[in-house]
């Protein structure tokens, strides 16, 4: 029986309930998803917000594809992430406040991951999925730190933050990506660099389309981490999809930011379509969601000032507020998580890596980073489940290099519980009825800031520790380019197949 039977069997690994526990207690609907195994798509892009789905309100664009995700998933509205690209991937791979992997900027040797990190990969291929990534990694140009070594068996990305990026270190793409942004790129395949055809984002997905087709009459599950590096800038986009925003009104910029949004739905939609064909979407968990909050917020249209829809969300990309890091968080899995259920739980990237391990029945090693996140297992099987208060801590770093962190300690910082956001340790808003933080009740609660402030005090205490890359040296050497220039001489660069789907 190879495992596309055993799911259409119904049978499963269940935990015992403890006695007295009914058919509709939380604890027994979550054991039948416990160990389930199934495919997991991650599918998140760069820069883009609440603001920029029609699903939510945009009212300058369609994204069908993505609104029809949204109407067959089970929603979570309350979802955070951290304000910046490294740190939510950080926090993804490892379950834990990306400062504690060392995480603390998106450049300057500190968007390394820490090697002591054991990744939700390594842990899912230790349980016997393929695991691949397509599209932007994030977290460290050189080898040791490539996702490679990090538990990915199939690799398909970019350097850097950016195609075409590079700043002082080891961060950097291919010296062609620079002269040649979105375009055409050059890919780093499994060690070997290629030259691939087409938009970026088209590359991305059909790549992982045709790993995924490979991997459907397997016996064994898969995950697949589709990383968009749109629609971070520069604002590039195909003329097909910058057209219709010319014709709007809109700016360059803002035109080629659309487009490559509904670029992005496009290739959604294709994605969808392939799991219906090739009989996947029943034994398939997708995800849609973004690493920060939106970083487009104003435009010009017909050469006057224009705000951009942003879910009501304060500020945005960056930003300690609302706007910086709560996102989209879409799942859908289906016949198993109800569609068009909202989840209004406080929820964050940190929880996907035991919501993962538990879905996959995967055994954690014995030694390993204490997780900050907890399973989503139980609100994934019931909306009502009882979901403890807590506090997500959200900083957005980037002090300058060789600067003492403690001089930041209270900049750009938030803490969050169920109801309120403490900013700055100066400002707090009750989300729940001002969800836009147009009001600081401070004064109105003088005791909830104080105990948040006291809760902030502790995490920082325990997290400076761990910020381990704040004293490294500058790598001498960029390795893409390293790399890119000794396969050139050697062998060349073949053109990338694209895979037939």
């Amino acid at each position: 029986m190879n495992r596309r039977d055993f799911m259409k069997t119904g049978v499963m690994i269940s935990v015992a309930a403890p006695i007295g526990c009914n058919a509709s207690s939380p604890r027994r609907a979550s054991s039948k998803l416990t160990a389930r195994r199934p495919n997991i798509i991650l599918v998140m892009t760069d820069d883009q917000g609440k603001g920029d789905l029609s699903c939510l309100g945009n009212p300058d664009m369609t994204t069908r594809n993505i609104d029809r995700l949204y109407r067959q998933s089970t929603r979570f509205t309350d979802f955070h992430v951290s304000p910046t690209c490294a740190p939510t991937r950080s926090s993804i791979m490892s379950g834990r406040h990306e400062f504690k992997n060392g995480v603390t900027h998106t450049i300057k040797e500190r968007e390394r991951m820490a090697l002591s990190t054991v990744t939700i990969a390594e842990v899912l291929q230790g349980a016997g999925y393929k695991t691949g990534i397509f599209g932007k990694w994030h977290l460290g140009d050189e080898d040791a730190y490539q996702p490679h070594s990090r538990g990915f068996g199939e690799v398909f990305i970019h350097g850097a933050g950016g195609i075409g990026q590079a700043y002082e270190g080891s961060c950097a793409d291919v010296p062609p990506n620079q002269q040649n942004r979105y375009f055409d790129p050059v890919i780093r395949h499994n060690r070997t660099f290629v030259k691939t055809s087409g938009f970026c984002t088209d590359v991305f997905f059909r790549q992982a389309l045709g790993w995924i087709k490979e991997r459907k009459d397997d016996d064994a599950p898969f995950l697949a981490y589709i990383s968009t590096n749109a629609p971070h800038g520069p604002m590039l986009a195909p003329e097909k999809y910058k057209k219709p925003f010319l014709a709007a009104g809109f700016d360059e910029n803002t035109a080629g930011r659309y487009g490559m949004i509904v670029n992005i739905d496009d290739n959604m939609g294709l994605l969808m379509q392939k799991l219906d064909e090739w009989n996947l979407r029943e034994n398939t968990l997708l995800i849609f969601m973004t690493d920060n909050g939106q970083a487009g917020r104003s435009a010009k249209r017909n050469g006057k000032s224009y705000a951009l829809h942003t879910a009501g969300l304060r500020d945005g990309k960056g930003s300690p507020h609302e706007g910086g890091t709560r996102v989209p968080a879409f799942w859908r899995w289906d016949g198993v998580l109800k569609p068009g259920r909202d989840i209004d739980a406080l929820t964050a990237h940190i929880d996907l890596f035991p919501t993962f391990t538990q879905l996959a029945g995967a055994k954690l090693p014995r030694k390993m980073q204490k997780l900050d996140g907890r399973s989503m297992v139980p609100l994934l099987a019931d909306a009502d489940a009882k979901w403890a208060d807590r506090h997500l801590f959200t900083h957005q770093g980037r002090w300058q290099k060789g600067e003492d962190p403690e001089l930041s300690k209270y900049t750009k910082c938030a803490v969050r519980n169920e109801r309120f956001r403490l900013v700055r340790s100066e400002e707090l808003y009750d989300i729940k009825a001002d969800p836009g933080e147009t009001t600081n009740v401070i004064d109105e609660y003088p005791d909830v800031a104080k105990a948040m402030r006291a809760e902030y005090e502790t995490w920082w205490e325990e997290t400076r520790p761990l910020m381990v890359n704040e004293d490294v040296p500058y790598a001498k050497e960029k390795p893409f380019f390293v790399l890119y220039e000794k396969q050139l001489k050697e062998k060349g660069i073949p053109a990338s197949i694209p895979p037939k789907l």
